[in-house]
Order: C-alpha cells, then structure tokens, then sequence
C-alpha cells in the first residue's frame, strides 16, 4: 500500500500542480516526509520553517498586525502562512502549521497541543484547528500527519 506522501504525489504528478509548505511548529516534518518519497522534485519546490515571528513576517509576507491581534498560533496567521508561501515559493498549493507542541508554551485559552493548519490553492485559503494530546513529539507527528491527509483531501477533491 502506498504511503500518504506517495499517494500525494501521485496526486500532484497527475494533476500537474507544484506544492509547498510553510512549518512553525513542526519545524519541518511536513518537508521531510514529502521528500521522503523518490521523485518528489517532480512536484515539491520548497519550504519555509518560520519558527519565528520575525521569519513569518520578513520572508514569509504574515502582517506584523495579525500577528499582534490574534498571536501567532491563530487561524489568521495560519492562513496568511499558507498564502504567502504560496506566493514566496512560487507553487499552486501551499499548506503551512503553527502551534503550540508542549510542554511550554501554552497561554489562555490556548493549550499545549493547540495547531492550526492552513492550505492555500487559487480558489481560496482555509485554515483547520486541531488539539493534540500527546508529547511535544508527538504533537508535532500528529500536526504533520493532519496537514498532510488535508492535503491528499484537498487534491482528491479538485
């Protein structure tokens, strides 16, 4: 049986679309497994890891304000992520991550485990929330996964 990121590229191959991604949280998993699969150059340009906020604001294009209103682990930024890195990587989908794997980091009203991810295609960006409730490790594989079974999704359906 295919894997998820051999199922995705099939997909994009098929589809003749380029993706990309835009990490905070997951520090660059979703990359990695997507470039675990040989012949991923066919469809994957790049990513950003934009831990910091500086990094989603400078490189990334993230508005410096919406960042202030709502915090960087919000569905605002996410989507702004996914956008940008649409645009900075030159790619017709683009997902991206922010949130919060643990232990630290939690605030008010926003847990350890919190996670949105974001999917930018022409016709629209989204964002989806997911609260995890493993380790910082496995916070991050379960960001990791959800991002990358939205996208296999969000191809199935166009």
């Amino acid at each position: 049986m295919a894997s998820l990121e051999q199922e995705i590229g099939d997909l994009l191959r098929r589809k003749g679309l380029k993706l990309g991604a835009v990490e905070s949280a997951t520090g660059g998993l979703i990359s990695h497994r997507i470039t675990d699969v040989s012949g991923s150059s066919d469809y994957y340009k790049g990513s950003v890891t934009a831990y910091s906020n500086e990094i989603k604001i400078k490189v990334v294009g993230v508005k410096e304000e919406t960042i202030k209103k709502y915090g960087a682990v919000s569905p605002q930024v996410v989507e702004e992520m996914a956008l940008g890195g649409r645009k900075v990587l030159g790619v017709d989908i683009c997902v991206a991550d922010t949130g919060i794997a643990g232990p630290t980091g939690a605030t008010p009203g926003k847990p350890v485990g919190l996670f949105y991810i974001g999917l930018s295609y022409k016709d629209g960006t989204y964002s989806r929330k997911h609260l995890f409730q493993g380790d910082r490790e496995q916070n991050k594989q379960a960001a990791a996964e959800a991002a990358l079974a939205w996208v296999k999704e969000y191809l199935l359906s166009l």
